[in-house]
């Protein structure tokens, strides 16, 4: 039986001149996928993890990342695990 998954949606606010360096840094975390950006410090990222906790953690560690203005959690979505009815 798979896990439930928790799939969360984030608007991340980034200083434009660090730019780059977030979204490298971004890009070395488990479960993150980026969707959209602007070179105006703007980026959409989706997280995919089996905890909601682990989704509240790594909003706590974008907000500390070198750079980053705010993550903002705008969606979030629980997916049942495989064959739970509720």
């Amino acid at each position: 039986m798979a896990e439930a998954l928790h799939i969360a949606s984030l608007l991340v606010q980034v200083r434009p001149e660090l730019f780059e360096a977030v979204k490298a840094n971004l890009r070395r975390l488990d479960g993150f996928e980026l969707h959209q950006e602007s070179p105006l410090g703007k980026l959409v990222v989706v997280l995919e993890a089996e905890h909601e906790r682990q989704i509240l953690e790594r909003i706590e560690q974008i907000n500390a990342l070198p750079g980053v203005l705010n993550a903002a959690l705008v969606y979030h979505e629980l997916l049942a695990a495989e064959g739970d009815t509720e």
